[in-house]
């Protein structure tokens, strides 16, 4: 229907957006949102009750950040590579003050300094950093192999630095992991020779057992990992415990919209664990749906400018949905106890304000670089 209201012959803005966007991952993002209410509606009632906040409190409010989400994610979409960088180096500098400040005036939870609090709304800065990094590493990627004297290695990691100190004094070994493989995995594909992608692997490794001998909640997530019997199952292990009892319950084809018991136990079933809810609910085949859905818009992406003759789309593209996958993978495998528990949302799917408005810029960045410019006077 939407197709055939726009003609090919459209000049508009929203013409030439239609035609040249890459209409099936954004058909699949969309159904990833869709998912994404439909699991807040069966997770985070019996959440918001033991609250006392109201039943449907946390719905609302994700309904609420799905709309500008969206339209921040069609607004990004519409920029030229040109104004993307712009718009990444100024959300670069803002997301590295913010990162100060909420280490000064961060509030605390668990140990923790990862939120700003304003008013009844909480910003994880960290979030918006993440794309901004991603497209401003790629800038200065593509710029090195365009003149060989100009220092793009050296600036694309002394840019990654500044944010990682500031993210380890939170701590968030979580977001620090994902910024760092971004940047490795940009490196590789830029074609760094093998000798220095070596080196940064084993920084990597070392800074991994830096953080397992320095972090104490590091090192006991760790240990709970790989010996659950060190760990208080009424507390340390209490929510992977429920969520594993809670895939089993499910089975194939699961008990059934708002027929799940373990997310009435579960702190965090709207949020880190909403996977677990659809595994009870809904069953492994519409678990396995969802992967389906976030693989489908990885790969598709990947092949979609594989090609691209601009060394910045393909590393810009490639870095923020890198980003984008491995938030995914690092939930899913959280939840099912494949990697030791870390607190990160899945994209669009769980509970989160600033997390699902920093996922919209991300893939509106991803649609803006996959678009069709063949024939299009637009500035790389």
């Amino acid at each position: 229907m939407l197709r055939d209201s726009f003609s090919r012959k459209d000049t508009s803005v929203i013409g030439r957006w239609w035609w040249t966007v890459d209409r099936w991952s954004l058909a699949a993002v969309m159904i990833i949102i869709m998912i994404g209410l439909l699991l807040s509606f069966a997770a985070s009632p019996s959440v918001a009750d033991r609250l006392n906040l109201g039943g449907f409190f946390f719905v609302k409010r994700h309904l609420f950040m799905i709309i500008p989400a969206v339209g921040i994610m069609f607004a990004v979409s519409l920029l030229t590579p040109k104004y993307l960088r712009r718009m990444a180096v100024l959300m670069y500098v803002a997301g590295i003050a913010l990162l100060i400040v909420t280490l000064v005036n961060g509030a605390e939870v668990k140990g923790a300094r990862r939120w700003i609090s304003i008013g009844s709304f909480s910003i994880q800065a960290s979030e918006f950093m993440k794309p901004a990094f991603a497209i401003v590493a790629a800038w200065m990627l593509s710029e090195k192999l365009k003149i060989a004297r100009f220092p793009g290695v050296s600036l694309s990691f002394a840019l990654l630095v500044i944010p990682v100190c500031l993210l380890l004094l939170q701590p968030d070994l979580g977001m620090t992991i994902v910024m760092v493989s971004t940047w490795v995995g940009q490196l590789f594909i830029a074609g760094i020779p093998l000798f220095w992608m070596g080196c940064t692997v084993a920084v990597g490794l070392f800074g991994m057992v830096g953080a397992y001998c320095f972090l104490p909640h590091v090192a006991r997530r760790i240990d709970q990992f790989l010996d659950p019997s060190s760990g208080d199952p009424r507390h340390d292990l209490y929510q992977v415990t429920q969520s594993l009892e809670a895939f089993k319950n499910g089975g194939l084809l699961g008990r059934g919209p708002g027929e799940g018991i373990v997310k009435k136990h579960i702190p965090d079933a709207h949020a880190d664990f909403v996977f677990a809810v659809a595994g009870e609910e809904f069953g492994m085949f519409v678990c396995l749906f969802i992967v389906g859905l976030f693989a489908f818009v990885v790969v598709r992406t990947f092949l979609r400018v594989i090609n691209d003759q601009s060394l910045f789309v393909i590393l810009a593209t490639s870095g923020v949905i890198l980003q984008f996958g491995l938030q995914a993978v690092i939930n899913m495998a959280s939840t099912l106890h494949i990697i030791p528990t870390k607190g990160m949302t899945m994209p669009f799917i769980s509970y989160g304000g600033s997390s699902m408005v920093a996922l919209g810029i991300g893939v509106g960045m991803v649609l803006s670089l996959t678009r069709k410019r063949h024939g299009m006077t637009e500035v790389i």
